[in-house]
């Protein structure tokens, strides 16, 4: 029961500290308030009550910051240390409740009532006391804040209240634990309490002691970084917190989630993240693993864009960005209007077959934005290894995916664009043949299970548009050259590069060089001479740089001040970038004897070819220069018997092998030439030669020639025809095989021109030679 005494005492508040009674312990004082109160104690009685703060970091606390329970305690001794704050022993003497405090001018003060302890059954609370003991002997035991000699001190105390303090007091427990004991009078309820308090405490400890032998065994593989590493994960373990690798896990859970795979691939995931969790992170394996993981829900496995298959809207954009390529513009269009017919054709594949500079790569990019998809490229030029098209085993250190499942990644959705530039520089040596690695891509029966080595698992490229680009066929292995709808791309004539200057490339270089229409203009004739005169080239990349270096002379011009506009004609173009580099055509001036004009296919597109015999007195040899390939020596060969067997009636000497020596030879000897269709024009050289008839200047031919005189057909008879045109030719000679082909060529190239389709070399001699030797 408590007990009224009408006591009236100094209060000093506690921070972070609790004092019980029959205990005696030094308290640091230095708040004003608490100082005053000492002193008031030590003038009265030496008594003084103490009070812990609810709150420790309160400097100042007011009444309601205090407990309403504290001990009373004698103040034995007090000194004033050097920084100022007072050093005090108190001894605790009794509990007591707080009636009242009020709060003076320099101190507090408290009407107290003591409370004294409440027993109830004295067996009971001996027998609880003994328990107390027991749990307090475990808790010794496996602690290392307290030690056997304090518990040898406990052991000693009769009386079970004045032990639940003393056992209180060395417990690491917080303030408020603390306190509630403080606050229970009755001895059996605050035994059970404690108890119960060790009890916890106990646990707590076992489980850091679990830890700890965890993290010693992990300890004995490794040093001591793994060690540090463990005991974290341990930690981690037990709190369940969510960072380190714990956390790492749970975010790649949440990304294999999201990432909408196919159920097989959604399985190998999980699986490879069940093998992550358990891999200790300074395994190598631990890096492999993670990063096949994050290849996987990186890949786009059902995102796509909407296509835009509006045809009227996606012809405006191409014709917007590319002038002429009628055929290819044609393919695109059909695409789309049967896409939109039946929703579920798979992606075209299709290869832009021509010299380089004609807009292949760029007509990639237009095709993307006419049907609103993502676009991607990847070179394949002097790519020689398998591992580059197909990926990597995950076994290799280093490994990647092939380029295929690369370029999906950027692309971030599954119906991209996806542009395989060069597809004729591959290559192959002792690492594999990428080309046949090719052949899985680009084979509509078989992408849509395309396995790469690094993901192992199948991956559907089926909805993909692929779309390669190729100077020239004859690299390009059959099978994957089958697997391609071939798509040629010859170059432009000069009215189309006319066009292609004045709406394309001369608007880019004036905003690239920093000049407006204002400042600069260029007249037709002008940009008609830089074309012939400047440039020889199917396409128009040379183009581009002349018009760019006329631009710079320009901006040049206009900041030094000597203009403020820029008219550039056909006279100026020489003042600002030199003399022409090329003269316009190729064809004769005059007639010539034993030259003729041959038509060329490269892979810079057409090119004219002058053949020229000469005849001298010898034995009969025949001799070939100009870098000739085999087929083209064969051809000349031919050409050669064909004339020595129709001697007479091409009216030449029958004995002329026996008394001259012949030499064929090509010009621009350091560039490689091969190829059949130079036939008809050899042996036109060589008859012209033979007989004295010239060949008509105005006149290219191409064509294979065989020993009986029959012209066999040609291909590339577009290019040629361009070459031709762009030469000032008026009249080709072509086989007579090749006039379905005469409708891929250009209206404005087929009205300068006028093709002769022949049979027989009778036929060609007959258009292509004078009747009586040179005309002048």
């Amino acid at each position: 029961m408590s007990e009224k005494h009408n006591i009236k005492l100094p209060l000093l508040p506690l921070r972070g500290l609790l004092v019980y009674p029959s205990m005696v312990l030094h308290l640091d004082v230095g708040r004003d308030k608490s100082v005053n109160a000492l002193e008031q104690a030590m003038i009265e009685d030496n008594q003084i009550f103490l009070v812990s703060q609810k709150e420790v970091n309160i400097d100042d606390p007011s009444i309601s910051d205090m407990y309403e329970i504290g001990t009373v305690a004698r103040v034995k001794q007090m000194v004033k240390l050097p920084n100022g704050t007072n050093r005090v022993l108190v001894e605790g003497l009794f509990r007591a409740t707080v009636d009242h405090i009020q709060e003076g001018e320099t101190y507090y003060e408290a009407d107290i009532t003591k409370l004294e302890d409440i027993h109830e059954d004295r067996n009971e609370e001996e027998a609880l006391m003994r328990t107390l003991l027991s749990q307090f002997e475990q808790y010794v035991k496996v602690s290392k804040k307290v030690s056997k000699e304090t518990y040898n001190t406990v052991a000693d105390v009769e009386s079970p209240g004045h032990l639940a303090d003393l056992i209180t007091s060395h417990l690491p427990i917080k303030i408020k634990d603390k306190q509630k004991v403080l606050e229970t009078p009755h001895v059996k309820q605050r035994l059970k309490h404690l108890i119960e308090l060790i009890g916890n405490e106990r646990d707590v400890l076992q489980i850091e002691q679990k830890i700890g032998q965890r993290v010693k065994k992990s300890m004995e593989k490794t040093q001591k970084e793994y060690y540090l590493r463990e005991q974290m994960k341990a930690i981690q373990n037990e709190l369940g917190d969510k960072d380190g690798k714990t956390g790492e896990v749970s975010e790649l859970r949440e990304k294999i989630q999201e990432a909408q795979m196919p159920e097989r691939v959604l399985k190998v995931a999980e699986k490879e993240l069940g093998r992550y969790e358990k891999v200790p992170q300074s395994s190598a394996e631990s890096s492999v693993i993670r990063n096949y993981i994050e290849w996987l829900v990186s890949l786009p496995w059902v995102q796509e864009t909407e296509d835009n298959l509006d045809v009227n809207h996606a012809e405006t954009i191409l014709d917007e960005d590319h002038y002429g390529l009628e055929k290819v513009k044609e393919r695109v269009l059909e695409y789309l209007a049967v896409q939109q017919l039946t929703q579920s054709i798979k992606g075209p594949i299709l290869c832009l077959v021509g010299p380089p500079g004609v807009g292949k790569t760029s007509l990639a990019k237009s095709i993307a934005r006419a049907i609103n998809r993502k676009f991607v490229r990847i070179s394949l030029g002097g790519v020689r290894d398998e591992a580059e098209i197909r990926g990597h085993r995950r076994t290799y250190i280093g490994a990647m995916p092939g380029r295929i499942i690369q370029g999906m990644k950027r692309a971030e959705t599954i119906n991209p664009v996806f542009l395989l530039d060069e597809i004729d520089k591959m290559a192959s040596d002792f690492r594999g043949d990428p080309s046949s690695a090719m052949l899985e891509v680009l084979d509509p029966e078989q992408n849509s299970t395309f396995s790469d080595h690094f993901i192992e698992e199948h991956y559907d490229l089926s909805n993909v548009m692929f779309v390669a680009t190729a100077n020239t066929m004859t690299s390009i292995p059959g099978p994957l050259l089958d697997r391609m709808e071939v798509i040629s791309i010859a170059g432009y004539t000069e009215v189309e590069k006319l066009h292609i200057a004045k709406e394309h490339l001369l608007p880019k270089q004036i905003k690239e060089n920093g000049l407006t229409k204002s400042k600069v203009q260029f007249k037709d004739e002008a940009l008609l001479k830089l074309i012939r005169m400047y440039t020889r080239e199917a396409g128009v990349r040379n183009l581009e740089r002349q018009l760019a270096g006329v631009c710079r002379k320009a901006a040049k011009i206009i900041v030094s001040g000597q203009k403020k506009r820029v008219v550039v004609t056909e006279k100026q173009l020489e003042e600002l970038i030199g003399r022409p580099k090329f003269r316009y055509g190729q064809a004769e001036l005059e007639d010539q004897i034993g030259a003729a004009t041959g038509l060329a296919y490269t892979a810079a597109g057409g090119d004219t070819l002058s053949i020229e015999v000469s005849i001298y007195p010898g034995k009969g040899n025949l001799t070939l220069t100009g870098k000739l390939g085999d087929v083209m020596k064969e051809s000349a060969q031919a050409a050669f018997s064909y004339i020595r067997s129709r001697a007479d009636d091409l009216k030449i000497d029958r004995d002329f092998v026996e008394k001259n020596d012949i030499h064929i030879h090509v010009p621009e000897g350091a560039t490689p030439k091969d190829g059949p269709s130079a036939g008809i024009t050899m042996a036109t050289a060589l008859v012209s030669a033979l007989t004295g008839r010239a060949v008509k200047k105005e006149v290219g031919m191409t064509g294979e020639i065989t020993l009986r005189g029959r012209v066999l057909p040609i291909g590339g008879l577009k290019e040629k025809s361009l070459s031709a045109h762009r030469a000032g030719l008026s009249k080709i000679i072509i086989p007579s095989d090749n006039e379905k082909d005469l409708e891929d060529i250009p209206e404005s190239v087929r009205e300068g021109l006028t093709f002769i389709p022949v049979k027989h070399l009778d036929e060609v001699l007959e258009q292509a030679l004078t009747e009586n030797g040179y005309e002048g």
